[in-house]
């Protein structure tokens, strides 16, 4: 079995995965398939599990969320579902100060809502469990039909600053979450993109987030904005459908095909390309289109090699870029895992 087949989303019991430090959890097995019989695809929901989430004070005066004690990270680690899953994290602020954890697009009660207006946030030092759930499509008692969870949303703080959060997000405390409907395309890896007022993923101009991949491979990204701006989101050489998943189910799907999106403050989507498909290798720029932005430094490359490991005409020093940042949270390299019963993990880098 080659790596490619082999599942970077085996199951891995909560505890073993912050031991492993790992910052992206998945629950539910893959859908088992060869590379004869065509991409992993996404299993029926319907798991309950429970994970530790914490968040931290960085070095450099910032906050972020992490599975592990130390490990906090921006943006916080990624979180995939399936629809029909319920997730219990047991939150714990390690901060000096009241932080929450306030989602986007899943289901929750008002005790899990994440702000101080109804008492959900955490005091520094202290403990609480938040729980989301998720649904899959269906009918209303009305006859009405009733969307499911999936989609591509996220997480932030909503106390710390103002009761919105702001001096939170504007710290880092934000992250990527994607709920998945049973039968979607499973990605070889997973990049998280937030536009931060100015930054990307809080790193400001000439500190780019770059990130590797090699040709073929089928890359998600989860575009997320925060802060005052409207931005767009724009690849070089690669297209995606305007639809939930970014890709076309046949020749009669009516998406639009893009290159370029705009994304507002506390929008997300998300988007799977196949890395240089008719295009090939090479330093790839993504950017902010506001011409503005782009030149005070909201971009950065996707560097897509050759099987060889050789990147055509990419020159570090040049662009500018340094060494690329290898920010997958679902690193088909290094995927392995063990059975346990509490939710499943993959790396990112």
């Amino acid at each position: 079995m080659d790596r490619r087949t082999f599942s970077r989303r085996m199951l891995v019991g909560g505890a073993a995965a912050a031991a492993t430090g790992v910052t992206s959890l998945s629950l539910g097995a893959v859908q088992a398939s060869s590379a004869e019989s065509g991409p992993r695809t996404a299993p029926a929901g319907g798991a309950v599990r429970r994970i530790k989430m914490y968040a931290e004070k960085l070095p450099n005066g910032e906050l972020g969320y992490g599975f592990e004690k130390g490990k906090a990270s921006i943006p916080g680690p990624l979180i995939e579902l399936n629809e029909g899953d319920t997730l219990h994290i047991d939150f714990e602020n390690l901060t000096d100060g009241d932080v929450s954890l306030h989602v986007h697009g899943v289901d929750y009660d008002i005790a899990n809502d994440g702000t101080r207006m109804n008492r959900s946030h955490v005091e520094a030092g202290g403990t609480r469990t938040y729980t989301w759930r998720t649904h899959k499509p269906g009918t209303r008692k009305d006859g009405t039909y009733e969307p499911g969870s999936a989609g591509y949303w996220h997480y932030h703080d909503h106390v710390v600053g103002t009761d919105h959060g702001t001096g939170g997000i504007r710290k880092g405390l934000y992250g990527p979450l994607v709920v998945r409907r049973k039968g979607d395309l499973l990605p070889d890896q997973t990049c998280t993109v937030v536009f931060n007022d100015m930054m990307i993923n809080n790193k400001t101009a000439h500190n780019s987030v770059n990130f590797e991949a090699t040709v073929g491979d089928r890359l998600e990204f989860v575009m997320i904005t925060h802060g005052e701006f409207y931005h767009t989101f724009h690849i070089h050489g690669h297209r995606w459908a305007d639809n939930r998943t970014g890709i076309l189910t046949g020749p009669d799907d009516p998406s639009r095909v893009i290159d370029n999106k705009i994304c507002g403050p506390a929008d997300s989507f998300g988007l799977q390309i196949i890395a240089g498909e008719r295009v090939g290798a090479g330093a790839w720029m993504y950017h902010c289109h506001v011409q503005s932005h782009s030149d005070m430094g909201m971009a950065g490359l996707l560097l897509i090699k050759k099987p060889d490991g050789t990147i055509p005409g990419y020159e570090p020093h040049h662009h500018g870029a340094g060494g690329a940042e290898k920010k997958s949270a679902q690193d088909k390299d290094k995927g392995e895992g063990k059975g346990a019963d509490e939710g499943a993990a993959g790396h990112q880098h």
